[in-house]
């Protein structure tokens, strides 16, 4: 498939990653034999990341904890995991110089969601990774070259196995924001005089997700470019879409302060969610309707199943996603809204990450058995808001840690190492 393991480097035994190793190559450097990037050419080229893995660039927010342990010693843990999940997932299907992330437990091989990621984790493996810019590169051309029906400057949100676009074509918002926000990192990582302008491609997808993916009057996130005017689901809202950190790149990124009450807006409702549909336990459920008028979790099936207003295989990524914007920004509303999730989950599991179940309904009663590292890892980095949560936080990684990459899971394994990413300090926001 093209792939090649990490370069890693063996001292005392230990297999550490070379944080500020040689740089990433891009699609466009010279080969040398073999078909390996000429490193000297990508040197020349200006290519090393400017925020290799591990180098924490940026302190998390006071207070904020991390597992127990050497940074060292956390980050060979994601990057073993990296590897696995790169075996796993990462694709050269098709030609035409892409990289794609298969989504075997997805309703189609490549879904946006999982570009995103994709593009996210790449972007932030640099330096670990010495295939991280071709990697992200050959996502960006699939990106380019799958444009949604709708607004081209968004991403189809389904790919069939012959690599060509279904279902309508039109665009998922989740996909989008980490595309867009991917983009972001990579404009700082590598900057954007190289085969493609990041910076250029990312503003006009944060345009595009405003005008095509935020609803104009509650400024709250739609379900994709699809659902607008007229239709049934134009007053609904997938809490997983909600990225508070994603808003606060956005703005930085463009001057727009249109992403200022957009940030508001969700986080405002997060905390109306909390307090009046889960006061006991904070969470929040895959799918919000009516947004127009009193938004409310989902009555019934609106979209997935009959369990849409439960915290289910959507929502259990909101603890990840209220908790990145809490340890990186230190907004009180994320750490309040985190805390709250964090304080409720170990209670009811006793601090065994085992206990924590596949899905509940908001007042904390489990749906069903199984357990699933979508379920588990999210809740790491709720933990890392509270100070007394550290023995939970450890259990947590140790739980994490000891959980194998499934290559037929692409969603779990994805999930989880980005929160291990997280959790191990090497979050940082464009």
């Amino acid at each position: 498939m093209g792939r090649r393991g990490i370069t890693l480097l063996v001292l005392a035994g230990l297999l550490i990653p070379p944080l500020a190793g040689p740089p990433a190559a891009t699609a466009a450097d010279t080969l040398v034999p073999g078909g390996r990037p000429d490193v000297g050419a990508a040197v020349a080229r200006g290519a090393a990341p400017a925020v290799p893995f591990g180098s924490r660039p940026r302190p998390y927010a006071e207070g904020v904890i991390t597992p127990s342990g050497s940074p060292a010693a956390l980050d060979r843990r994601v990057v073993a995991h990296y590897e696995d999940w790169k075996s796993a997932f990462v694709r050269r299907d098709c030609g035409n110089g892409w990289y794609q992330i298969l989504s075997p437990d997805a309703d189609h091989p490549y879904v946006a969601e999982a570009q995103g990621y994709g593009m996210v984790i790449a972007a932030t493996m640099a330096g670990a990774d010495p295939d991280a810019r071709r990697i992200f590169d050959g996502l960006v051309k699939w990106t380019i070259d799958h444009p949604s029906s709708v607004d081209p400057d968004l991403l189809a949100a389904e790919q069939d196995a012959d690599c060509r676009s279904v279902d309508g074509g039109d665009s998922a918002t989740d996909g989008d924001m980490d595309v867009a926000y991917g983009l972001l990192l990579a404009d700082r990582q590598w900057g954007s005089e190289g085969t493609y302008d990041y910076r250029d491609l990312a503003v006009r997808h944060i345009a595009a997700i405003k005008r095509g993916e935020v609803d104009p009057d509650t400024h709250l996130l739609r379900l994709g470019d699809w659902s607008g005017s007229g239709d049934r689901y134009r007053q609904v809202s997938r809490t997983s879409d909600w990225m508070a950190g994603h808003f606060r790149a956005f703005r930085g990124a463009t001057g727009d302060p249109a992403w200022d009450i957009v940030r508001d807006a969700h986080q405002t409702l997060i905390a109306v969610l909390q307090s009046t549909y889960a006061p006991d336990t904070g969470l929040l459920p895959d799918f919000v309707v009516d947004t127009h008028t009193t938004p409310r979790p989902a009555p019934g099936e609106i979209l997935e199943g009959p369990d849409d207003g439960a915290y289910g295989w959507n929502a259990c990524r909101t603890p990840w996603r209220i908790g990145d914007d809490a340890v990186t920004g230190g907004d009180v509303r994320s750490l309040a809204a985190a805390r709250k999730l964090d304080a409720w989950i170990r209670e009811k599991t006793g601090g065994d990450p085992a206990m924590i179940g596949t899905g509940y309904r908001l007042d904390g009663t489990r749906i069903s058995a199984g357990e699933s590292a979508a379920y588990v890892a999210p809740f790491a980095v709720a933990a890392m808001t509270n100070p007394g949560s550290q023995g939970w936080l450890d259990a947590l990684w140790r739980r994490m840690s000891a959980t194998p990459v499934d290559p037929s899971g692409y969603f779990s394994a994805s999930i989880q190492l980005q929160v291990m990413i997280t959790v191990s300090g090497n979050r940082w926001v464009p």
